[in-house]
């Protein structure tokens, strides 16, 4: 439902302001198409949390020093399906799609790529580089650790992060299959939503300082995993991937996106993967079985009449068609933000 008190503004209009901004903070002109359009895209699938209200956070990153205007990639393949990518500290958004196209060009030989970077940055949401592969009709995954905000079960404190994993598959007929999620209920950029909102977070979500729980997001210090062991057992595979393949740190050594100085660099490890779909079976076949199987899931029968049985990505391809048409809403806190960017950098506001 759109809330009519919340301004909406162009897809097109966001990313002409966004180019403008990285051009005037001297940002390589590849790197700033590729973290405009990961924010954009996310913001018109819906996913507010990780799209382009973190834009001003990201230029705060280019001028405080953690973020690589011009970056000097490296990439080393070291087996005929995998690779290991030098981000060289710039925007995780430009890094990640650089290394999923590595990752597709090994697996158009080998079957699959897998490729691992390092000294990467926070890269937003993971859709947007598997999103990459099934476009190119690969089956993709993408991965990523974060900060140290998943309660341990039984601890006081948080371990791992909300280390989120993400697949997407191409289907006949529809945009792919995505699902990507975190290991806990929500990630952390909304409890910061809820704080600047004064909204109480919803039961079992968060928990304190010491590991309590709580549904104030001012005192909220971790979250909880859902499923308890179950979603933690999820963040530890993913920092195994993005942490000790990568080479970068993880668990509680993880830096910190917003509490940590601007100037220093995230250090953080992304991996991602490309499966070559006919080297299993027919494309034409897989696709068309692909798109079945997610029909046959919406057709199950409803508890409720009135609630669709949705497959995961649905609510996203959902509110994409809105937000292509309508435009993407920009909260007034959000909103404000922008406008100071753009007078800091005497660049016209989105237009």
């Amino acid at each position: 439902m759109r809330d009519k008190n919340i301004e909406r503004f162009d897809a097109g209009g966001i990313r002409r302001f966004f180019l403008s901004v990285l051009k005037a903070a001297n940002v390589r002109e590849d790197v700033a198409a590729l973290v405009t359009e990961g924010l954009v895209s996310t913001s018109l699938r819906g996913v507010d949390s990780h799209g382009i209200r973190l834009f001003p956070h990201y230029i705060n990153g280019v001028e405080g020093g953690r973020i690589n205007r011009n970056p000097q990639y490296r990439f080393e393949q070291t087996a005929p399906a995998t690779g290991r990518f030098d981000a060289d500290h710039t925007f995780g958004h430009a890094a990640g799609i650089e290394a999923m196209n590595r990752a597709m060009a090994l697996s158009k030989d080998a079957g699959a790529g897998l490729v691992a970077v390092y000294n990467s940055s926070h890269n937003g949401a993971m859709a947007y580089f598997a999103l990459e592969a099934a476009k190119g009709d690969f089956i993709g995954l993408a991965f990523t650790h974060a900060d140290s905000l998943v309660n341990s079960p039984g601890s006081m404190r948080a371990f791992f992060g909300t280390n989120p994993i993400c697949m997407a598959v191409p289907c006949e007929g529809e945009e792919p299959f995505c699902f990507d999620s975190a290991p806990s209920p929500v990630t952390w950029n909304r409890v910061r939503q809820h704080r600047e909102e004064k909204k109480d977070m919803p039961d079992g979500y968060t928990a304190d300082a010491s590991g309590n729980e709580t549904t104030d997001p001012g005192k909220a210090a971790q979250l909880f995993p859902i499923g308890g062991y179950k979603g933690f057992g999820l963040a530890m595979i993913v920092d195994i991937l993005c942490g000790l393949l990568t080479g970068m740190t993880g668990g509680r050594d993880n830096s910190n996106m917003f509490m940590d100085t601007i100037s220093q660099k995230r250090m953080l490890g992304q991996f991602y993967m490309a499966i070559r779909i006919d080297s299993f079976q027919p494309l034409d076949i897989f696709k068309k079985r692909m798109k079945q199987l997610m029909d046959d899931i919406r057709n199950e029968p409803r508890r409720d009449a009135d609630v669709a049985v949705m497959v995961p990505g649905d609510p996203e391809k959902k509110a994409c068609v809105d937000r292509s048409k309508n435009g993407i809403p920009i909260k007034e806190h959000d909103l404000q933000a922008f406008k100071l960017v753009a007078d800091r950098y005497k660049v016209k506001f989105i237009k």
